[in-house]
């Protein structure tokens, strides 16, 4: 097949639908798939490199940090990928990329499927002022887009509920996101190199964090966890950035907990692995993930998990075996002090951790999308013999 995906996102960026757009070329292309990818350049300018057709954009920070809005007049573009002549057209993101997505497949008249990726309900404090008005939005907005596709994927069974009780249309598919699990085997030294480089003491727990650092993620519970705690050889590492880091760092200082908190900033995504293995513990607060892929990657980086409890997380993480779900700040404090208080159970942890992850590798992402594709391009031959 010939498959085109698209998405708003840089390729190169660490970011939940990023990640899931390379891992999924890398595995269509294993399977002997042809793929191109359709996003939006950082600049003004379209070019196409390596078999991504980059769209000239201008940023639209005030809407979102990071947006930007893509030229859906792009012709030249456009019409080299219609040339390409794809099989199937797969959409990622709701906005400009959305719009040619749908041009292409209507022109060449081909199924356009469209991966949820986001729970637009946990970010409309950055659009509207008014909760339950930024909430109707979303459903219409939703909605609004589903009608305009053939199928929609959802990356978990919680995404799926969503869209179910949004009633949209079209036929939804669970299809979890694989990760490379190759990329997150440590490496001789990698974790003494790290925590050196980050000024962490070797005798230090270390309690890691990797994501945006936005509302959404609800990071102040860490960091109020971590000043409750008694424990002095611990720090807490943050690797990211976003909007709410100013805020998080005179959080730290306010709680006098500055000695305790590292924040990496952003790294590049062939990096992260090292961060992750200079942890001893994966925590979260974020209610907000629809695919959780941060989880799988700290899993696969024999990281335990101890995370808010989120329906994302079902059938990922295995409370008491490859870590913990809590539901309250005190039941959060209380799971961490017995994790610090017990090293001896680390090691096992550890292991149920890496033994987890294998359910959720590239190769079972591709082969689950592909047939998704291949159901979808079968219902449209049919529909239009019989048109």
């Amino acid at each position: 097949m010939k498959i085109l995906l698209t998405s708003d996102l840089n390729m190169s960026s660490i970011n939940g639908v990023a990640t899931s757009m390379r891992n999924l070329r890398m595995g269509l292309e294993a399977r002997g798939h042809e793929v191109r990818i359709l996003t939006l350049s950082q600049n003004r300018h379209s070019y196409t490199e390596d078999g991504i057709t980059y769209i000239g954009s201008l940023s639209a920070g005030i809407v979102y940090p990071g947006a930007r809005l893509g030229n859906i007049l792009a012709r030249k573009e456009i019409r080299e990928l219609i040339k390409w002549n794809p099989d199937i057209v797969h959409s990622n993101c709701e906005f400009s990329t959305f719009a040619l997505a749908k041009k292409i497949a209507s022109c060449l008249d081909v199924p356009l499927v469209h991966t949820y990726h986001t729970v637009y309900e946990n970010y409309t404090h950055y659009v509207s002022p008014s909760e339950k008005w930024g909430r109707k939005m979303v459903r219409v907005l939703t909605r609004r887009i589903a009608a305009q596709t053939n199928a929609l994927i959802a990356p978990t069974e919680k995404v799926r509920k969503l869209l179910m009780d949004y009633r949209v249309f079209p036929p939804i598919y669970v299809v979890p996101t694989g990760i490379d699990r190759s990329l997150f085997t440590p490496q001789s030294g990698e974790r003494e190199t790290t925590r050196k480089a980050l000024r962490i003491p070797a005798e230090n727990t270390v309690l890691v964090f990797v994501g945006r650092l936005a509302k959404e993620k609800n990071c102040t519970e860490l960091l109020e966890a971590v000043a409750g705690q008694r424990y002095e050889k611990l720090t807490l590492l943050f690797v990211g950035d976003g909007p709410c880091r100013g805020e998080l760092e005179k959080q730290a200082e306010e709680l006098r907990i500055n000695d305790k908190v590292v924040f990496a900033g952003m790294v590049q995504p062939g990096e992260v692995s090292s961060y992750y293995h200079a942890g001893d513990l994966f925590v979260s607060a974020s209610s907000s993930e629809t695919q959780g892929l941060t989880y799988l990657e700290a899993l696969s980086a024999s990281l335990p998990l101890l995370c808010r409890g989120d329906a994302c997380l079902d059938g990922v993480l295995l409370d008491g075996i490859n870590g913990w779900q809590y539901q309250t700040q005190e039941e959060f404090s209380d799971r961490l002090a017995y994790f610090l208080e017990h090293p001896e159970i680390r090691q096992e942890l550890s292991r149920e951790a890496v033994l987890s992850s294998q359910r959720f590798g590239v190769a079972a992402f591709a082969e689950n999308m592909e047939a998704v594709y291949q159901k979808q391009i079968r219902w449209h031959q049919m529909i239009k013999r019989e048109a």
